[in-house]
C-alpha cells in the first residue's frame, strides 16, 4: 500500500552536517522539492557555499550539535528567517580511526557525544518548534546499529542509540502529531567512509569481504534521494540500500552465537592488522576531514 506523501513545497527543514557530505546533498534534494533549508554545521565557509549554490531563500547557520546553546540560536534563527520549523534532521556524526584499546578517552568520548548526544540536543532544541507544525524528525543512525565490526565499537554503541532514541521519541510524541524516523545506510560514498578506508587498508579489506549489502557501497546521491523521500513519506525507517532492511530483520542472527564465532575467527587474524595499522598513524584518530572531533577537546585526554 502506498504512502501518504507530504509535499516539502514551503516547508522548513534543518539539518545539521550540513557542509558536506549526506547532509549537503539532503539540503540540494529539499531545496528542490520547495523545501527552505537552514543548513547547519561547523565549516561556515562550506556552509556559506552550499547556501549559496541553494539561493538566497535559504539559510546556514554555525554551530556544535553538542553545543546546546548553540542549537537553540540555531533554530531561533530559522525561526526567525522562516516563520517556523516542520522538519530537523539530526545528521552530524564522526568515527574515530581506533579500536577501544589502541583509543584516548577523548575519542571513544567525543564519537559518543557527537553521533548520539548531538542527535538528541538537536531533537531536544528543534522538538518545541517541529511540535507546533505537527512535523517530522529524521535521525540518521546507521546499519551499525544492528552490526558489529572490529574498529568501530564506539560508532557502533552510538548509532544503536540513537536507534532506540528514535523509538522511544516516537512513543513520545505520537500524541502531538509529530513523527520520527530513523536512517539505517551501510556504506555511503563520503568523505567519512573514504578517510577512514585510506587511512586503514585493513579495515577496507574487511569491509569489502562481508556479504551482501553489509559491504555494498552507495552514491551520495541514492542516499539522500531515499532520505528525501522520508521526508516527504514519514516512515518510521530509511533503509539504504533497501535490503539492509531484511539484515535488520535478521540481526538478532546477524550479531548471534554462531555468527559471532564465525566472525571471531576473521577478527583473530585482522585486530592485530588494523592495530597496526592505527600505530602507523602516529596519533591521528579521526579522519582528515573530520571537524566535530577538535571542538572542546581535551590535549591531555
Amino acid at each position: 500500500m502506498a504512502r501518504s506523501r507530504t509535499s516539502l513545497s514551503g516547508k522548513t527543514v534543518l539539518i545539521t552536517g550540513a557542509a558536506r557530505g549526506i547532509g549537503a546533498a539532503l539540503a540540494r534534494k529539499a531545496a528542490a522539492r520547495g523545501a527552505r533549508v537552514a543548513l547547519v554545521g561547523l565549516e561556515p565557509e562550506q556552509l556559506a557555499a552550499v547556501a549559496e549554490e541553494l539561493g538566497p531563500q535559504h539559510l546556514w547557520v554555525e554551530a556544535d550539535v553538542t553545543d546546546a546553546e548553540a542549537l537553540r540560536t540555531a533554530v531561533e534563527r530559522t525561526v526567525d528567517t522562516f516563520g517556523g520549523l516542520d522538519i530537523v534532521v539530526a545528521n552530524a556524526g564522526i568515527a574515530p580511526l581506533t579500536t577501544v584499546m589502541t583509543s584516548s578517552a577523548h575519542a571513544l568520548a567525543r564519537t559518543i557525544e557527537v553521533n548520539l548526544i548531538g542527535a538528541m540536543l538537536t531533537t531536544h532544541a528543534a522538538l518545541p518548534e517541529v511540535a507546533k507544525r505537527k512535523g517530522h524528525v529524521l535521525l540518521i543512525s546507521s546499519a551499525a546499529a544492528f552490526t558489529v565490526l572490529p574498529g568501530m565499537s564506539a560508532y557502533c554503541a552510538a548509532k544503536a542509540g540513537v536507534e532506540r532514541f528514535g523509538d522511544a521519541l516516537r512513543l513520545e510524541v505520537a500524541y502531538r502529531g509529530v513523527t520520527v524516523a530513523s536512517a539505517h545506510p551501510t556504506w555511503i560514498d563520503t568523505d567519512m567512509v573514504r578517510d577512514t578506508e585510506a587511512a586503514l587498508p585493513t579495515f577496507a579489506e574487511t569491509r569489502a569481504h562481508l556479504p551482501g549489502p553489509l559491504g555494498a557501497f552507495t552514491s551520495v546521491e541514492a542516499c539522500a534521494e531515499a532520505l528525501v523521500e522520508n521526508l516527504e513519506t514519514r516512515g518510521r525507517r530509511v533503509f539504504v540500500p533497501r535490503s539492509v532492511g531484511v539484515v535488520a530483520a535478521l540481526r538478532q542472527l546477524v550479531t548471534g552465537v554462531l555468527a559471532e564465532k564465525v566472525a571471531m575467527k576473521v577478527s583473530a587474524r585482522r585486530v592485530p592488522q588494523l592495530e597496526r595499522d592505527i600505530a602507523a598513524l602516529d596519533g591521528q584518530e579521526f579522519g582528515k576531514n573530520s571537524v566535530g572531533d577538535k571542538v572542546g577537546k581535551n590535549p591531555a585526554a
